[in-house]
């Protein structure tokens, strides 16, 4: 038979034990006893024993023998007993995960949550939801780790067309240019319009940036564009004087950076902040967190 059609039974054969047998056996192997494990699992000592046997035969040796005072592990035991720790501190923070999963509203963001608004949602959100945790989560994709699974709800500034996904606009933010502090043309400046940023280098984010070509489609220049990775590599990159940047106003407020200075665009497009999730899966408490973020938004207009 060919390693290909073998697998499956080779699997089978690995996965033959179960997470009360290595439970037992850490168990036994800690206590250097099998009668003391069994008062500890609040079991019999016969049940100890047949549970570790079964072990044994899946692993296909002896991983604990008996000595007058106990019992030890073998040099196959000492193998498997960090493997099997492991294993048991996994299951257990899986289990922890599903106990306290509905608990807990994790809400993404790639470059900025809220901007100045993110603590006031956070701490309003305690008040008035004291079995339900928002959590912030930062992940650099075009969904800010909702496709990848590592948020329920996401706050994205670029139209999702995903079909997958449901999105609604919470607020609008100024949209501001960033450059380095000591910028010989513009550091004393205190507003810019986007012709005069088109004459620069620009430095964008290319997966989850909100700066594009055609935000230049009206001016007699178009920059140069230099890609970066995230937000920590662009603020580098301007502080370094290698372009400029634009940015919504929420990457100011939550990114502040020494060496590098964010101004107003005057004529710059306003960029929409949009909280996502997965059209399937409504999360719950999602109406209280779009009314929250909402009236914060509309608080500040």
């Amino acid at each position: 038979m060919s390693p290909a059609h073998n697998s499956p039974l080779l699997y089978a054969l690995v996965m033959d034990w179960t997470l009360r047998e290595l439970r037992y056996f850490v168990t036994a192997a800690e206590a250097g006893s099998f009668t003391d494990a069994a008062a500890e699992l609040f079991v019999s000592q016969a049940a100890v024993s047949r549970t570790i046997a079964n072990l044994e035969n899946a692993v296909g040796d002896r991983v604990l023998r008996r000595v007058p005072r106990g019992c030890e592990l073998t040099s196959v035991g000492r193998l498997v007993l960090p493997h099997a720790r492991r294993v048991l501190a996994e299951a257990s923070g899986f289990t922890e995960f599903l106990r306290t999963r509905h608990g807990v509203l994790r809400l993404g963001y790639a470059w900025a949550a809220l901007g100045t608004h993110s603590t006031r949602l956070q701490r309003d959100w305690s008040r008035k939801h004291d079995d339900t945790e928002l959590t912030l989560v930062r992940h650099n994709s075009p969904t800010a780790g909702l496709a990848e699974g590592l948020c329920d709800v996401a706050i994205v500034r670029r139209p999702v067309d995903d079909k997958r996904f449901e999105s609604v606009i919470v607020g609008l933010e100024r949209r501001l240019v960033a450059f380095a502090a000591d910028d010989p043309q513009w550091a004393r400046r205190r507003r810019m319009r986007m012709a005069e940023i088109g004459e620069r280098t620009v430095i964008i984010d290319p997966r989850v940036g909100t700066t594009n070509t055609h935000h230049w489609d009206d001016t007699d220049h178009s920059p140069q564009f230099i890609e970066s990775s995230d937000v920590d590599n662009w603020l580098d990159a301007i502080a370094a004087g290698r372009g400029v940047g634009t940015t919504s106003e929420a990457t100011a407020h939550h990114h502040a950076r020494a060496g590098v200075t964010f101004r107003p665009i005057t004529d710059g497009p306003r960029i929409p902040v949009r909280l996502v999730w997965w059209n399937d899966h409504r999360p719950p408490l999602i109406d209280d967190l779009v009314s929250a973020a909402t009236e914060l938004y509309a608080s500040t207009s």
